[in-house]
């Protein structure tokens, strides 16, 4: 658990004077790259962020000077410890990602290593090609970390592992020079010296290497020393060459760094199919696999049990894992195996699924295949599949399934007797193993459920030996894909003997003498369970602390061979459950995507590790650990250190759905400011925003006021004044007050109450919350949110205080009632209970009559469904969260049940539809465009976006407003600029706020676009 190595001042000084991107040797910095996506964490001297090639040369150079270890990272998503180390690490994901060369003719690519896999094949897509070592971390795997790993994918058994797919490396070496690895006939200079030296010594070696070396072709253990007598069931190379580059992949940044590398690429398939076959007995699907692949598919890929039933209850994997069931009502199947055929014409495609239906009657299974051949439908399924691990991993409590025995490889007739013998392994030490993966190449990650913080080491070690066995008895390989690292490491002198091992060691020496390069990978490694490598070693304590919010979910442990938890609260975390729900973040890194979804907004703008969801969850668990040396081991979460990543955090809620393991960010980062501003004290800013539903009703009844706050807007020295006393930018314009809203209207509020037996009476009644922001800045849609209710024939009831109402200090000015999210944005957790603890009273009758509970403004409504739910509200929060749902969730839901009366009439410009985070979060976005549908000629369009950017407050804050605009121009405001005459929907008061301050387009909530459309 040391933290305490780092780089002499003047190391760093000379680091910096000699690069020009970032130098970081603070702890937290440090402590955001110790760990990947294994079990282990080391913390290392200093992390360089080169801005170009030159900057790494410098890099290394300094590092040469003062034998300073180097440990080139790509994504940090190894899962072996591979990217962990006591070195200076270098992330090549900033800057030192682009693509070189595309040559569509002769099909190959050239690109630097920083390169992300997704964004690599977004490239190729237009010219009909990709690369095709598709691993399942492809939003955020780097070529050069793939090449590393020697990745291999879901199509290995078409493509072949990455040694398969490289032409060629350029390379720095130790002494500073650059190699150029490709084909050892052609080859000059350095590279060809070192080629030879090996060549050398495969020779001598030959009849070890035919003996020692797997025949599968899932191998990556050690370095490929047969490349010069190639013991793989698919050859290195088609013509039987010899290519050096291959020399490196697999090499884990241990021989060389790698500048760019030469790629092969594949035609894009023109069409796909897929079969999901059902089994009901694991050993029948393994048994299978050797009987499947004789039908030439490109994919046979293996989802368990385990990992069915975990993305059943996870809500962004539900539908789509049911739709590959034979009975999505019944019981979930032992295991389903996903056959993917490829091809240049549907039909022919069409007939092989026809021949797998055929195959699995004859093997005793007629009717066991589920046909798929929609393109979104497979795509959609794959997405599951890719999460597996991060799957699996949602498993709460501190028993998780480990990764160190994941990737034997065994030929594919053993396939179903190796997984049988493996798992009585398992029984044996009281643990289980969770299979998915790669059984058209006999590679299935499994990993058993083990507790690291307790008896877990021991275990490991033993089912690891016993493993062994049954990899030597079936003719296996112990490492077949996520390479050696800190887990496997000790196992390649078991591999492959004291001759072959000591080679390897000799291949080091000749590239790299001097041990620079990652240094303890592949020769020399740590024991596996050698606890000071551990991320949870034995001295592993969380600081006791009482947080503002319930956590008590998260405080379980769970049954390793059962996977039941235990009652919430019975954990043992000292922070009651604040700890553990931060430890389920496994770095997995898949908050590093640029894909369709939200997460994670201030990464897709600054690149840096601290404004990811995994970079704070690991920012806060070293703090709960008292690991960052903050000297205040009673407020870790309020430390400075935690406010430099929370800092961008926009609070979307895009982790709570789409982080693999549930790490909800948003919550924690409650947490962190109800503890910061304890600390430091609440600015007038903080008071501004959080009191704004008990001042809003006091400016509205004061005659002129609300157009003289509205003059700042076209007065930019008040702005500016503005900005110098709050911090509120000048560059952005503030909502306009309306004089008139509906709680000056008593002729109208009068109408619009009802008792809960009014609205329950046939059905017909619904509750509408009248929110602050729309109340008094957009009361326009209030009023079209009646009239389109009122127009659907139901009765509207609007919340509001009577004299016989609970009043407090904070809301005794208001009408209304207020869910407390400006209190909460602002950390002041108390007075957010309090306001919300008066509405969630207040529709508890309501609610309990079944009543549906109507919101506008999504981040108000989904604190009812969220945050109530664990401020100690009880079972009322529940039944309240349970009628809770927006406007169009609401009426799409009526629509769909053939009970919505609305009578629209023909939309004349197109419509463009953009989502709130928590509209995301919550999956209700489809609600909404289902309901634009009901539009005649709407055909709404779903703007594919992040964040807004300007996320409550966050857009309006002078220190933020540049960020807050970046993340606006990732996606949104350029979509909307290009199509002019289109109808913006954006139900978010601070997504309608950015739009019109960055296009100078109105946006409307979807209530008005439907008031509109009313005939």
């Amino acid at each position: 658990m040391s933290t305490n190595s780092t780089l002499a001042p003047e190391i760093v000084t000379q680091l910096r004077k000699n690069l020009r991107g970032q130098v970081l040797t603070d702890t937290p910095s440090r402590g955001r790259y110790a760990t990947d996506a294994s079990i282990y964490q080391q913390f290392p001297l200093g992390v360089v962020i080169p801005e170009s090639a030159s900057d790494i040369e410098a890099a290394l150079a300094v590092a040469r000077e003062h034998q300073i270890p180097i440990l080139p990272r790509g994504g940090g998503t190894s899962q072996c410890g591979q990217t962990t180390g006591v070195a200076l690490v270098l992330d090549n994901t900033h800057f030192f990602r682009k693509s070189l060369q595309i040559d569509p003719e002769k099909g190959f690519a050239e690109v630097e290593p920083g390169m992300v896999l997704d964004h690599l094949n977004a490239e190729l897509k237009k010219h009909g090609l990709w690369f095709p070592v598709d691993v399942s971390t492809s939003a955020q795997a780097t070529i050069g970390g793939m090449a590393g790993n020697n990745s291999c994918g879901s199509r290995s058994i078409a493509y072949g592992n990455m040694v398969h797919n490289v032409l060629g490396i350029d390379a720095w070496l130790a002494d500073g020079s650059i190699a150029q690895f490709g084909n050892f006939a052609s080859s000059t200079g350095k590279a060809k010296q070192l080629g030879q030296f090996v060549q050398g010594l495969a020779n001598q070696l030959q009849p070890e290497i035919e003996a020692r070396f797997p025949k599968v072709m899932r191998r990556v253990a050690g370095y490929n020393l047969d490349v010069f007598h190639p013991q793989s069931e698919l050859p290195y190379t088609p013509d039987g060459s010899v290519n050096l580059s291959h020399l490196l992949v697999g090499s884990e940044g241990s021989l060389a760094y790698f500048k760019s590398l030469k790629l092969k690429l594949a035609p894009l398939p023109q069409h796909k199919v897929l079969g999901v076959v059902n089994f009901a007995s694991f050993y029948k699907a393994m048994d299978s696999a050797q009987h499947i692949v004789k039908l030439g598919p490109t994919a046979v890929e293996l989802v368990d049990r385990t990992m069915i039933d975990l993305a059943r209850t996870n809500p962004s994997f539900k539908k789509t894992i049911e739709t590959a069931l034979i009975d999505a009502q019944g019981t979930t199947p032992e295991a389903i195996l996903l056959v993917e055929f490829s091809g240049e014409t549907q039909t022919s495609l069409l007939e092989k699924l026809k021949s797998l239906k055929t195959l699995m009657g004859d093997l005793g299974l007629p009717g066991s295949v589920v046909p798929m051949a929609d393109a979104g439908m497979q795509k959609n399924l794959w997405e599951v599949r890719k999460a597996g691990l991060n799957i699996m991993m949602s498993l709460k409590g501190d028993g998780k399934p480990v990764s160190f025995i994941e990737d034997c490889a065994v030929p594919l007739e053993s396939l179903a007797e190796y997984t049988q013998a493996l798992t009585e392994v398992f029984a044996k030490y009281g643990s289980r193993g969770t299979w998915y993966a790669h059984a058209s190449v006999g590679t299935l990650h499994v990993r058993p459920i083990l507790d690291m913080r307790r008896d877990g080491a021991q275990k490991m070690r033993a089912v690891a030996e016993e493993a062994s066995e049954l990899v030597r008895k079936y003719k296996g390989a112990y490492s077949g894909e996520h390479g050696d690292g800190l887990c496997r490491g000790e196992w390649i002198s078991w591999q492959f003997g004291p001759k072959i091992t000591e080679a390897l060691a000799q291949i080091k020496q000749a590239f790299d003498p001097s041990n620079l390069f990652n240094p303890g990978k592949i020769i020399n490694p740590p024991k596996m369970d050698d606890a000071s490598y551990f991320r949870f070693p034995p001295d592993y304590k969380v600081i006791p602390l009482k947080p503002s919010l319930d956590w008590s979910a998260w405080n379980v442990q769970n049954n390793p061979v059962t996977e039941e938890i235990t009652t919430a609260g019975s954990g043992g975390d000292p922070a009651l459950g604040l700890a553990k729900a931060v430890e389920m973040c496994n770095n997995n890194g898949h908050c590093r995507k640029f894909d369709a979804g939200v997460m994670c907004p201030s990464y897709r703008v600054t690149r840096d590790e601290k404004d990811l969801t995994r970079g704070r969850a690991n920012t806060l668990r070293l703090a709960l650990s008292n690991q960052l040396d903050t000297h205040d081991e009673h407020s870790p979460l309020g430390s400075d250190a935690i406010k430099e990543v929370m800092d961008l955090c926009v609070s979307c809620k895009a982790c709570r759905r789409e982080c693999p393991t549930g790490v909800d960010m948003a919550k924690m980062k409650i947490e962190f400011l109800h503890a910061y501003k304890k600390r430091v004290g609440f600015t007038m800013r903080d008071w501004l925003v959080a009191a704004l539903p008990k001042y809003a009703p006091i400016i509205s009844n004061i005659p002129g006021l609300p157009a003289l706050l509205n003059l700042r807007n076209h007065l930019p020295p008040v702005a500016k004044l503005q900005e110098w006393l709050m911090g509120i930018s000048a560059q952005r314009s503030l909502p306009v007050w309306k004089k008139e809203t509906l709680w000056n209207d008593k002729s109208i509020l009068q109408k619009l109450q009802y008792s809960p037996a009014e609205l329950h009476q046939d059905g017909k009644g619904v509750v509408l919350l009248a929110d602050s922001f729309n109340a008094y800045f957009e009361n326009e849609n209030l009023q079209a949110a009646i009239q389109v209710l009122q127009a659907a024939g139901y009765r509207v009831h609007i919340p509001q205080k009577t004299t016989q109402a609970k009043t407090s200090s904070t809301s005794a000015c208001s009408k209304e009632f207020c869910c407390g999210r400006t209190y909460l944005a602002a950390g002041m957790v108390d007075q957010a209970k309090e306001t919300l603890g008066e509405l969630v009273d207040y529709l508890v009758p309501y609610a309990q009559a079944g009543i549906p509970i109507i919101g506008l403004e999504p981040s108000c409504l989904f604190t009812l469904k969220d945050e109530a739910l664990v401020m100690g509200f009880g079972d009322k929060a529940i039944t309240v969260s349970k009628q809770a749902q927006l406007l169009e969730e609401f009426l799409a839901a009526q629509a769909k049940d053939n009970k919505l009366s609305l009578n629209l009439k023909a939309a004349t410009r197109p419509v463009l539809f953009h989502g709130h985070c928590h509209q995301k979060a919550f999956a209700a976005v489809t609600p909404a465009l289902e309901l634009l549908k009901l539009i005649p000629n709407a055909n709404p369009e779903l703007i594919e976006s992040s964040c807004c950017g300007m996320a409550g407050s966050f857009g309006y804050e002078s220190e933020h407003i540049t960020v807050s605009k970046q993340m606006a121009e990732m996606s949104l405001l350029p979509t909307i600029r290009k199509s002019p005459n289109s109808w913006i929907v954006a139900d978010g008061t601070s997504c309608r706020h950015q739009i019109t301050d960055g296009t100078q387009r109105d946006a409307v909530h979807i209530a008005k676009i439907l008031a509109a459309h009313l005939q």
